[in-house]
């Protein structure tokens, strides 16, 4: 019955998901009952491994619920798994891209065959909607055929050169490079960890693959399709735990960093390993701020509609998520009454309920971070809406909040400034265009952003000036929310990435290769 059931991703939000909604109704009560609770191991070069911590990972909209137990690994785990990913890797980088391609195609057909388990795995495990989830496992389906494209495209990177003379054969090609740590975060469990292996895999590299500590469920299950696919044991080595990170950077043999998360923690790596006797690769996607703009000729609905998506959106827990917009202040005090309309509107609660938009936050910690913003903001600006941890029976159970409209506060506040990770928008008023365009390019960060404007003198202003490697015009579905394998490239400028190329794009798979340069006499 699943087979027929609608696809989901982040730009078809307004089909018909009744069919699936219905199947979800009755599929979830006995993934709760059968799936949560489980211990997982870690897995080297297919042996299951437990030394080290156990621990548990808690539901965040149920808190007494646990999804999962596992083993965050230790440091003589840690280094199995690398040795496990150096002794497969002559194997899988000998047997050539072609075959590589057919077997990772045969794993993206087992992503697919259990998208709906992967997605359920999430929804407890990071609280996301229904709608958030499924399409989170199927754009995972997509990166992994998306990067098997790519190199038959490319024809595995490889291509003849000029010759200085009749008898010399010269070619350039791209190599892999040996054994990545793949370092994923909570908010993208599947999706994330899919984009960055399997770019890495198809290059010929093999991979240590630490998820977030939340992330068990969802990485577990990523296994057994692994398996299931017959990726060779030790291509793919999964490790666990908030010690294993700092343990598999620092372990030898790795010979790359693939990570995606703060950019506190992915400038340390970068650092790390630009520090030894050779510099190796690190590939970062490193957050956002993710400005917006709104302009006097925008149509003001389809801004909040996008403004509200993306800013609310799995709860703003998303590194694309839009946090700020600067707007022309004569149509500010109307956008501020729309928004505000739009956020009282949002159904927050439990993500099994199909009628829920916005779920938990992933921990109380960050509901801590939240109550802070709340705090500031009263402080030097207004709240429009939200500020508050939401009462009641149903929210007492886990990390609930209401999500929060701010409006006058400095455009230099940090509020304005820093990546938060939460369901908060911060309203600001400019004169113009170019005035809000250079206060979003002087935060650190460039990942995306956003315009909502009629004027086309002021989207070609946009296109040219706005410092983001994602840019968005008058897009309903998300202001800056919403890039899918084939059709946006997710790349990082500034703060928000390393080397101002990313991922789902043309130019993600020669990040995991180096270049060699081939010159041979024939005659």
């Amino acid at each position: 019955m699943a087979k027929a059931l609608p696809r989901v991703t982040y730009s078809n939000i307004g089909a018909d998901f009744a069919p699936l909604h219905d199947w979800l109704d009755e599929a979830l009560p006995g993934f709760r009952k059968s799936m949560l609770g489980q211990a997982w191991p870690n897995v080297m070069a297919g042996r299951h491994d437990v030394s080290g911590r156990a621990y548990e990972v808690r539901c965040p909209f149920e808190r007494d619920l646990v999804v999962a137990r596992l083993v965050s690994a230790d440091r003589k785990a840690v280094a199995a798994a690398v040795r496990a990913g150096r002794d497969a890797f002559p194997v899988w980088s000998g047997m050539g891209w072609k075959t590589r391609v057919k077997i990772l195609r045969k794993w993206a057909k087992e992503i697919e065959r259990r998208k709906y388990e992967l997605g359920m795995a999430a929804l407890y495990e990071v609280g996301k909607s229904r709608l958030e989830a499924v399409g989170e496992a199927e754009e995972a389906i997509h990166l992994v055929n998306w990067y098997c494209d790519e190199m038959e495209r490319s024809k595995g990177f490889s291509q003849p050169m000029q010759r200085a003379h009749v008898d010399e054969e010269t070619t350039c090609l791209l190599k892999p490079v040996g054994v990545f740590a793949v370092i994923s975060p909570f908010n993208f469990p599947v999706a994330l960890a899919c984009n960055m292996l399997g770019a890495a895999l198809v290059a010929g590299n093999t991979a240590v693959f630490k998820p977030s500590p939340q992330s068990g469920l969802t990485s577990a299950l990523l296994m057994e399709t692994v398996e299931a696919a017959g990726i060779p044991s030790g291509v793919i080595n999964l490790i666990n735990g908030s010690e294993a990170g700092p343990l598999l950077v620092d372990a030898e043999g790795v010979d790359g960093v693939a990570f995606t998360g703060t950019h506190q923690t992915g400038m340390r790596i970068y650092r790390k390993l630009a520090s030894s006797a050779y510099a190796r690769p690190v590939i970062c996607e490193m957050g956002g701020k993710n400005p917006a703009y709104v302009t006097a000729t925008a149509d003001l609905d389809m801004a909040v509609e996008g403004l509200i998506r993306s800013a609310f959106g799995l709860q703003g827990e998303k590194c694309s998520s839009c946090s700020v917009v600067y707007v022309d202040e004569t149509v500010k005090e109307d956008l501020l009454g729309r928004l505000k309309a739009q956020a009282q509107a949002i159904i927050v609660g439990n993500p099994e309920d199909r009628r829920t938009f916005m779920g938990p936050l992933i921990d109380e910690a960050a509901v801590e971070r939240y109550q802070k913003v709340a705090k500031a903001a009263r402080l030097k600006g207004r709240i429009i809406h939200g500020g508050e941890r939401l009462p009641g029976p149903l929210f007492n159970k886990g990390h609930f909040v209401a999500p929060m409209v701010v409006a006058e506060l400095p455009p230099d506040h940090w509020i304005n400034k820093d990546e938060l990770i939460l369901p908060v928008l911060s309203v600001v008023a400019v004169g113009s265009l170019a005035e809000g365009v250079a206060l979003g390019n002087r935060n650190v960060y460039g990942l995306c952003a956003g315009l909502y404007s009629g004027s086309p003198k002021e989207i070609e202003t946009f296109l040219g000036l706005a410092e983001a490697g994602v840019l968005y015009v008058n897009r309903r579905t998300g202001a800056t929310t919403g890039a899918w394998p084939g059709e946006q490239t997710f790349c990082g400028w500034k703060g928000s990435g390393i080397d101002g190329k990313g991922g789902f794009g043309p130019f993600t798979i020669p990040r995991y290769m180096r270049e060699q340069s081939l010159t041979i006499m024939r005659g």
